[in-house]
């Protein structure tokens, strides 16, 4: 009778209750609005850029190609995190239940590893392009882009299909209060009864490849990048090299820099309330800042952005 009770108080997955960041504010409903706010910009700025990139010709490039796939993660990415925070804040309720936890974790963790390859991917795309641009078309066509895009989301599932089943197979006898805003696979750890601390030195050493194989691809592609654009006799290309490499530079910084803190930093160097902040960082704000780092700072975008709008208008007056 003790080992069947037992069994029931360790492996009841009834679901979770998620604190949120609205516990952390005098103003839920202020913040609430914010959110949505941006949640409205990053899907109108990410659909409008895809859209942009499909629709006209010139952009038919394996630069703007990448930068397509970028925006669908960004919008998938935002979509499973805020619209459960939204709901939950004006339905009063902030429970999730284990299978939806576990779905929301399993896209999440995918999406991450997509991106975190993607950006090496786009950044041996730059490199091609400027190092080698006579040979830019035969290295980088279609059909490698499409390799390249499919292997990214692959590696991404990899890392959901590994992560997500050892979390949540994890007996959770304490609180059921996770202290995050969405599933991520250490607020979760948390909560847990037995000891995580194996999973968690794998998990590390995983983040780490993880890291360490795009970075190693991104820091040699900027390497060679910058010798090349040293060496460039036109101020004019040097100036258009630096511009696109710096907008694909700062992405890069703000997505990895999130994902080494919340990752690969000791755990005393973490706080509920400095790990929501971090996660809303690169949930929540990075998705809106990526169309506009890749539109404002990019001439080929804006043109096409003006000559759909303007025909846009012209339709209108007719």
């Amino acid at each position: 009778m003790e080992n069947s009770t037992w069994m029931t108080n360790h492996t009841d997955m009834s679901g979770f209750i998620l604190v949120g960041l609205f516990s952390q504010t005098e103003h839920p409903a202020l913040l609430c609005a914010v959110i949505f706010v941006i949640f409205l910009m990053a899907l109108s700025g990410n659909s409008i850029l895809i859209f942009l990139i499909y629709s006209s010709t010139h952009l038919h490039t394996p630069m703007y190609f990448f930068i397509s796939q970028l925006s669908l993660m960004d919008v998938m990415y935002i979509s499973v995190t805020v619209p459960k925070i939204l709901m939950d804040q004006v339905s009063g309720v902030n429970k999730i239940s284990a299978p939806e936890c576990g779905m929301q974790m399993f896209l999440y963790v995918t999406l991450a590893g997509s991106e975190f390859f993607l950006l090496a991917s786009m950044a041996y795309d730059r490199y091609v392009a400027i190092c080698h641009p006579l040979h830019y078309p035969v290295l980088m066509n279609h059909r490698v882009c499409l390799s390249l895009a499919s292997g990214c989301w692959f590696l991404g599932s990899v890392d959901g299909f590994l992560f997500t089943p050892i979390t949540m197979m994890f007996p959770f006898c304490r609180s059921r209060a996770i202290h995050h805003f969405f599933c991520e696979v250490p607020a979760v750890l948390k909560l847990s009864c037995s000891d995580p601390s194996l999973y968690e030195i794998f998990m590390y050493l995983c983040c780490v490849l993880m890291l360490l194989i795009p970075v190693t691809v991104i820091s040699g592609s900027y390497y060679f990048i910058l010798l090349t654009i040293h060496r460039m006799n036109s101020a004019e290309a040097r100036k258009k090299a630096f511009v696109t490499c710096s907008s694909h530079m700062t992405v890069v910084i703000l997505f990895y820099g999130a994902a080494v803190y919340t990752y690969m930093l000791p755990s005393s160097y973490h706080s509920p309330e400095k790990d929501m902040m971090v996660s809303v960082f690169y949930t929540i704000l990075t998705p809106v800042l990526n169309p506009l780092i890749y539109s404002l700072r990019n001439k080929d975008v804006m043109g096409a952005l003006k000559k759909m709008l303007n025909g846009s208008f012209q339709e209108t007056v007719k």
